[in-house]
């Protein structure tokens, strides 16, 4: 891809989206279409000192895009509504499906190749794995309304004759970094470990209410957002076959080695403490996540990911200790 080509990034101001700017502009492209919601001041720090063309709100964009009818070589459509805990279904069908329906058929009439961001949580509890082959799309049963509607979206496009030259979406696993300071309560676990840590001395996880895994080894696929947006680029930069791809590590980890790795990154002894979790979310909640990640290798992508320990040891030394922005 040229420099000088006029990317959008959708969700911009967000945690991955406005690392995958920071990258972006690392990579010498500056001419960017930065969309999202931009009236939460809480976000705006993290496109402080980034270079972009324009920023459109994201209730105006498409208006935006028939006034001024720009010429676009390519869209990064990371803003979606990610609250797990937001169960007005709604709310998700409107920003996550049929939003993402718009920006799909904008692409498709105007031959803009798209990257978008659907999520891990499609594969529900994981009771049919997770294998990014686009017939499993049909099968899942997410746990809550944000993972429906990011199927859902899914198996839309899967349907869909019509397409955009390139299209790749990506199944973010538990992604963590940088930028994530405004997210509250939806913010990793190291996020609020750390914080815990500062406060009390002590990290407190979630006991296992199953008998097949011991308490803090629930596993998860974790995968450091420097990881995220480099694949996001690469993807831009060779358009393998599209499809939908996992973006995980391939290696599911315990929340304890997470913690553990949390301490260590402030040159801490571990404390951890084990508390209930809570009878809203028993029922809905992964135990286990891996990403399969054999298509995307074999599309070509051969870079070495992050491990676990050297992912957080970056995060919590270079952006939590001092509150620094990616």
């Amino acid at each position: 891809m040229e420099k000088n080509a006029v990317i959008v990034v959708t969700g911009a101001a967000g945690f991955i989206g406005s690392c995958l700017v920071g990258f972006l502009n690392g990579k010498g492209f500056n001419n960017l279409i930065l969309v999202d919601d931009f009236s939460k001041i809480t976000k705006a720090p993290n496109l402080k000192g980034k270079r972009f063309l324009e920023k459109i709100e994201r209730t105006v964009f498409f208006e935006w895009l028939n006034e001024h009818k720009p010429q676009i070589d390519f869209i990064f459509h990371i803003g979606a509504r990610t609250d797990t805990t937001e169960f007005n279904y709604a709310i998700h069908q409107e920003l996550n499906v049929e939003y993402s329906q718009k920006i799909w058929n904008y692409c498709t009439i105007q031959n803009v190749p798209l990257v978008y961001a659907s999520s891990a949580a499609t594969y529900g509890a994981g009771e049919l794995g997770y294998d990014d082959k686009h017939e499993l799309a049909f099968s899942l049963k997410p746990l809550n309304p944000y993972g429906v509607s990011k199927n859902e979206f899914d198996k839309w496009v899967l349907h869909e004759a019509c397409h955009p030259p390139f299209w790749a979406g990506l199944k973010f696993f538990n992604v963590y970094g940088p930028n994530e300071y405004h997210k509250g309560r939806m913010a990793s676990v190291i996020w609020h470990s750390v914080n815990q840590i500062r406060d009390t001395g002590k990290v407190k996880l979630f006991r296992s209410h199953r008998p097949d895994f011991e308490d803090g080894q629930q596993l998860r696929d974790f995968v450091y957002v420097k990881d995220v947006v480099k694949i996001c680029w690469w993807l831009m930069e060779n358009q393998p076959a599209s499809g939908i791809y996992n973006l995980g590590t391939g290696n599911a980890r315990a929340f304890e080695d997470l913690v553990k790795a949390s301490f260590q990154g402030l040159d801490k002894v571990p404390v951890i403490e084990f508390i209930d979790m809570p009878e809203d979310i028993r029922d809905k909640y992964q135990y286990f996540t891996e990403a399969n990640m054999k298509k995307l290798r074999d599309a070509g992508y051969a870079d070495p990911f992050y491990t676990l320990e050297e992912g957080v040891n970056d995060y919590v030394r270079n952006y939590l200790a001092d509150g620094r922005y990616f």
